[in-house]
């Protein structure tokens, strides 16, 4: 099933990659900050680029924003720039290569520390005017490495179990509580969806549909899926013990079959198995909670990761950031960016635009102003990340430079799984070759 989307392939993030470096050797050369700049100046007036990926309505939403800080700061213009996310990324490498940067960046955690590690982006330590007083102290780590914060949190995500009650409903099953749950009880519960449906619905997706699951698995078992010094953490044991319990769920019929898990990894969010009813549970980022209930037309619910010994303090969850805000080191505008930043994130007429387009507002202040405003889905997925704050634990690593392939990586290996062609320890062992590759 699609979790989040993929990127290109591992060749043109290759050249990207490359592109990033030589682009900023070059302006290196051309003497430091005062090259090649990505907004500009006339008469005491600003101009500043932004660039963000995501919908329709998250584009209007975000305009409305720029307008509104236009209008209180007549000496910026703030040009928006803004795509899809199947070619977002390509166009950024493009553009930073080329020493021509946009001054705010919408930063997604895959390759927060790439551009960071390549010295694209800023240190927002060293932000003049951000301030980070009322966020949630969890939600700064996971944009912060090696001493510097790369990343804003934009909003607050965690991973998590969806729910159909509807199809509970209609097998005869009641929702398991998500607070004692084991990993034994999800699967026999998928499992007895499926039995009672006659396999019209099925109980679960895969958990191997990106690389969320591996982590949260690892963190349950005193590892995670990367380390703060930016290396692979988990084990093949541990790795092999995951793909056994992949094999686990498909033997008890809880997830459909290796052919609709190969193809639904590659559906749209719209035509997914989950969201066309033909699962009652599914693996996905709570922020995703609200597109899915559209889709779905139906009152989702999210329940907490099950975990190996019933205990909900245990399942690894954390607080991570749905996206970032970053700013280009090559800003001719560093101030500017900031104070615009700091508006984005800080500000109540910013929170009451935005609302939880982008996840729940990790600044406190906001999030108490917004959330009675809140749609029922996007209220849900603020109360879910309320109630699970007393269990969670650090925030996990960034990936990275080269972690942002593990997704499509760890997709291929599930499928090998579950088609039979490599056993869960082989599949394990190729998996971490490969992706230590990527790394390299």
């Amino acid at each position: 099933m699609r979790h989040i989307p993929r990127v290109a392939g591992k060749g043109l993030r290759a050249l990207a990659a490359a592109a990033i470096a030589t682009g900023l050797l070059a302006a290196a050369a051309c003497g430091g900050d005062s090259g090649g700049a990505s907004s500009s100046s006339d008469g005491g007036k600003v101009t500043l680029r932004f660039t963000w990926w995501g919908s329709d309505t998250r584009t209007k939403l975000t305009q409305q924003v720029i307008d509104a800080y236009q209008k209180d700061h007549p000496n910026v213009t703030v040009k928006g720039e803004f795509g899809e996310w199947s070619g977002y990324w390509d166009k950024l490498a493009t553009t930073v290569a080329a020493n021509d940067a946009p001054d705010i960046i919408q930063m997604d955690e895959k390759y927060l520390r790439e551009y960071a590690d390549r010295g694209a982006l800023l240190d927002l330590k060293k932000a003049q005017g951000l301030d980070t007083g009322k966020f949630e102290p969890d939600t700064l780590g996971a944009g912060e490495f090696d001493g510097g914060l790369y990343g804003l949190n934009a909003g607050i995500n965690s991973f998590a179990v969806v729910v159909n009650p509807a199809a509970f409903k209609t097998a005869g099953v009641a929702i398991p509580d998500d607070t004692t749950w084991t990993w034994d009880d999800f699967a026999k519960t998928a499992a007895e969806i499926t039995a009672k449906t006659g396999g019209k619905i099925t109980g679960t997706g895969t958990l191997g549909g990106n690389e969320a699951g591996l982590n949260l698995w690892a963190r349950q078992n005193g590892e995670s899926l990367w380390t703060k010094d930016g290396k692979l953490g988990v084990s093949p044991e541990k790795t092999t013990d995951f793909f056994k319990y992949i094999l686990k769920l498909r033997d008890q019929k809880a997830i459909p079959s290796a052919e609709a898990v190969s193809q639904d990894m590659n559906a749209s969010l719209d035509q997914s198995a989950f969201a066309t009813g033909k699962l009652a549970m599914s693996f996905i980022w709570s922020n995703q909670l609200v597109a899915f209930s559209k889709a779905t037309g139906q009152q989702l619910k999210l329940l907490r990761i099950p975990s190996t010994d019933g205990k909900a303090a245990d399942n690894g969850s954390y607080y991570k950031g749905s996206m970032f805000w970053s700013i280009s080191s090559r800003s001719k505008h560093q101030k500017e960016a900031a104070d615009f930043v700091n508006y984005l994130a800080n500000t109540t007429a910013a929170g009451n635009v935005l609302l939880a387009e982008r996840g729940v507002p990790p600044n406190t202040e906001v999030r108490s102003e917004v959330t009675p405003k809140l749609q029922p889905a996007d209220a849900a997925t603020a109360k879910f990340i309320q109630d699970i704050k007393p269990d969670l634990g650090d925030p996990s690593p960034a990936p990275p430079v080269g972690g942002g392939q593990v997704e499509k990586i760890i997709q291929r290996y599930t499928t090998e799984v579950l088609f039979g062609r490599q056993a869960p320890d082989a599949a394990a062992k190729a998996f971490l070759d490969e992706v230590n590759g990527e790394l390299k």
